[in-house]
């Protein structure tokens, strides 16, 4: 199995920085996701890393060469494009083992590995069609079934589902990682859905204007993000920001007449709560006022206005609130994350917790 290595990689179209001095590893038999917004160069690295587009400068290692500089067929990977690329003229079993012809592989190691990658991806029975009487799920494991018989030890997917429903990106999303684990692939896959970097990866490299915002296994990118812009692309919905404002005994929701939640001054400050970890409680610290129900059928979604912020509250599908009651919310210590608006990144502060109780606790934010 071949690893990847990323060192201080940039791209630079005339006066436009596609990419920025982006470093990271990805270890053999492992899948690594880019995620990010449009626009935010997950795509052009990976071009790079193919070998499809020149690098400005910085190096690209697998398997341990340096393969900066070499041509796309000497690099030893296979990649899957968000369009299918499969030729309508040509069968099934003759579009999964064009690259094999091309590359005048024997006709008897052709046939072992279509049947490999058949039996892989369940086509055995579709190996006689033309694509134009394939499904579009179909379509995309001949695809894949392309990188299957090309045996290589690196694998590049370029937003492979974005043509497929939600369902078939469901199942498809399971059949890649059950295909990448079975194979020991190492597999470098692009996307802007978070629901599968966070599904599919065993490390998610955060991008955001062709740097890397964060780099972390899924549950660290969940529960420790570094950055505001972090915390609030990953999670659905998004993470609360809300702004801090100074009070009389440390920080407190703008707007609102507390209590403190923060130690110290508030200003330049938000504090960051995902939905789900907001509890409505009898004993809540904080008065809220709800301002909107969302239904989602297994949850709702409450905003709750605190001051003139908005916190959205996830509940339960059954609503026992109604828009205009007043609630008290409450959280666990280590649901509050504190980031500074300035520059967005985490702010070392200390949350002050348990008044409702009558007491009043320090404890730092990690």
């Amino acid at each position: 199995m071949s690893g990847i290595e990323i060192r201080n990689l940039n791209k630079r179209w005339a006066t436009f920085d596609a990419v920025k001095d982006v470093s990271f590893e990805v270890k053999p038999g492992t899948l690594t996701v880019l995620l990010g917004p449009s626009g935010c160069g997950k795509s052009t690295t990976l071009r790079l890393i193919a070998g499809l587009d020149a690098v400005t400068s910085g190096h690209i290692f697998i398997g341990g060469k340096d393969v900066t500089v070499q041509p796309p067929a000497k690099r030893g990977l296979a990649m899957v494009f968000q369009s299918y690329a499969l030729f309508p003229h040509l069968s099934v079993a003759e579009n999964i083992i064009f690259g094999l012809k091309v590359r005048r592989v024997p006709a008897g190691e052709r046939t072992r590995r279509l049947k490999k990658a058949a039996d892989i991806l369940g086509l055995g029975a579709l190996l006689d069609r033309k694509p134009s009487q394939l499904s579009g799920g179909q379509q995309q494991r001949v695809a894949l079934g392309r990188a299957i018989v090309a045996e290589a030890s690196v694998c590049l997917m370029d937003e492979p589902l974005s043509n497929l429903d939600a369902q078939l990106r469901h199942e498809m999303r399971k059949e890649i990682r059950t295909i990448q684990q079975a194979l020991g692939m190492t597999m470098v896959y692009v996307t802007h859905d978070q629901i599968e970097a966070m599904s599919l990866a065993d490390q998610v490299i955060l991008m955001r204007g062709g740097r890397i915002e964060q780099k972390a296994e899924p549950a660290g990118l969940y529960v420790r993000p570094a950055t505001s812009f972090a915390a609030r692309f990953i999670g659905t919905p998004p993470m609360n920001l809300v702004s801090l404002a100074d009070g009389p005994a440390g920080a407190i929701i703008k707007g609102s007449a507390g209590p403190a939640l923060v130690e110290g001054k508030g200003d330049g400050l938000s504090l960051g709560l995902r939905p789900e970890e907001i509890r409505i409680e009898p004993d809540g610290v904080v008065p809220a006022i709800i301002r909107g129900i969302e239904y989602h059928g297994a949850d709702s979604i409450l905003e709750c206005a605190v001051g003139d912020q908005i916190l959205q509250v996830r509940v339960d599908g059954i609503r026992r609130q109604s828009v205009g009651d007043q609630v008290r919310l409450g959280w666990l210590p280590d649901a509050m994350h504190v980031f500074d608006e300035a520059d967005g990144y985490r702010a070392e502060r200390k949350v002050l917790v348990g008044q409702a109780a009558g007491e009043r606790v320090l404890r730092a934010v990690p």
